[in-house]
């Protein structure tokens, strides 16, 4: 079986490193013969002719095969639109070529380059929903509900749904959302599977070998009780709401401490903090890469993550949830993000905010400490993470197991765009 995963974003971005390529070894370790698509921002100033052959044979020796284009970003729609063309021109190209039987799409715009492709060079569609695509605009105040784009973004992810083979999704919520008759299997007999953003453990099992003194002595933390938030701030992020939440815990805590692993321009955060009366011996801002993110998670107490609760976030499996898990953290966020709500109290591994208010965040204070009392909390963490977000016990497993259902199916008719949401 061969199969290209097309994605619409640079091979060396965090997320193509943690997310693309994990699931891409996965696939491969179940007997598919695998390549990618990557679109590349400044191609040309970014990539050295020596960078491109060292990455291609460093992928080929995985088994992986990489194809690129040059991402244009302006002007946003008739850039889009042209890189949709010539994805789809490539993708046909390498169909034709290599006999593929699997174009894997991530997200909605890859999945417009695989369907132009399917219709061109025959072969099977995996739509790999990533999120609620219109509703993610709305939500973002970018665009207007009920908008010339939001119609014409919904009628392409009709036609999307209609002519896919197969389909993954974030989170049981979107499922439910988007296939409400359905478990494993949409109404027409096209497989299903819920896939949330997961981790390769191994990873912070590596980090387990050094004690958290160890680790807190070096960065300086000993005798702190020490809050960590990692990734992206601002846009769906709640920086300002999570800014509040930690005032609120060093007020309650004069020992508290505050660790932001970001890529994010720090004053994002420290702006917020300061305003607040936190000090910089309160707090410290870094840029760590991935592979670091273990360690320092190591030195934390708790992990914290706000993000807007809105329709398009049901859909959403933040991934750096996963990665606290992983480390044992328990975790405290707000409620409305995917699956989250059932998954922290089922577990028992942190504490939902219900709404953003000062009495809010002290009384999941005085419900963490509660729970810091359990010896058991960090190993209860760490096997949600197993059971749920395991690269090689969860994700790679379901996407092995779409692969084999999507052939094991009966061939189908197209499915009118009409009949499904």
């Amino acid at each position: 079986m061969k199969s290209l995963y097309l994605c619409y974003f640079g091979l060396r971005e965090p997320l193509v490193q943690t997310q693309v390529l994990p699931y891409l070894r996965q696939i491969g370790f179940g007997g598919v013969d695998t390549s990618l698509l990557t679109f590349e921002p400044r191609m040309r100033s970014c990539w050295s002719r020596g960078e491109i052959e060292d990455w291609s044979s460093r992928l080929s020796s995985e088994r992986i095969r990489w194809f690129s284009l040059p991402y244009h970003k302006r002007p946003t729609l008739p850039a889009t639109l042209y890189d949709i063309a010539r994805g789809a021109l490539l993708a046909s190209r390498i169909a034709r070529s290599q006999g593929l039987d699997v174009l894997h799409a991530r997200g909605h715009v890859p999945a417009a380059m695989g369907l132009l492709a399917k219709r061109v060079s025959g072969g099977r569609l995996i739509f790999d929903i990533r999120g609620f695509m219109p509703e993610e605009y709305v939500d973002a105040g970018l665009w207007p509900s009920g908008g010339v784009l939001y119609r014409w973004t919904k009628a392409v992810e009709r036609r999307l749904l209609a002519g896919a083979d197969g389909f993954v999704v974030l989170t049981e919520r979107a499922r439910q959302i988007l296939f409400p008759d359905s478990s494993d299997t949409d109404p027409h007999g096209r497989p299903i599977e819920v896939i949330p953003c997961c981790v390769d453990l191994e990873r912070f099992e590596d980090a387990a070998a050094v004690s958290r003194e160890e680790v807190r002595k070096h960065l300086g933390l000993s005798g702190r009780r020490v809050y960590v938030y990692v990734g992206a701030l601002g846009g769906w992020y709640l920086t300002e709401e999570m800014a509040r939440f930690l005032a609120a815990a060093h007020a309650q805590d004069a020992s508290s401490f505050t660790m932001v692993l970001t890529q994010s321009p720090p004053e994002m955060i420290a702006a917020p903090l300061q305003k607040l009366s936190l000090t910089k011996s309160d707090y410290f801002i870094r840029q760590v890469p991935p592979r670091e993110v273990p360690r320092y998670l190591k030195a934390a107490d708790v992990a914290v993550s706000f993000i807007k609760p809105c329709f398009s976030k049901l859909s959403s499996s933040p991934t750096k949830i996963a990665e606290y898990l992983a480390a044992g953290l328990p975790v405290i966020c707000n409620t409305g993000v995917g699956d989250l709500d059932e998954i922290i109290e089922a577990d028992r591994i942190g504490v939902l905010i219900r709404e953003f208010s000062l009495q809010a965040y002290q009384e999941a204070q005085e419900a963490l400490l509660e729970m810091l009392r359990d010896d058991r909390l960090s190993d209860r963490c760490r096997g949600a993470a197993r059971r749920r977000f395991d690269l090689k016990d969860v994700g790679g497993p379901r996407y092995q197991r779409l692969y084999r259902r999507l052939f094991q199916a009966e061939d189908r008719r197209l499915v009118p765009s009409e009949a499904l949401p």
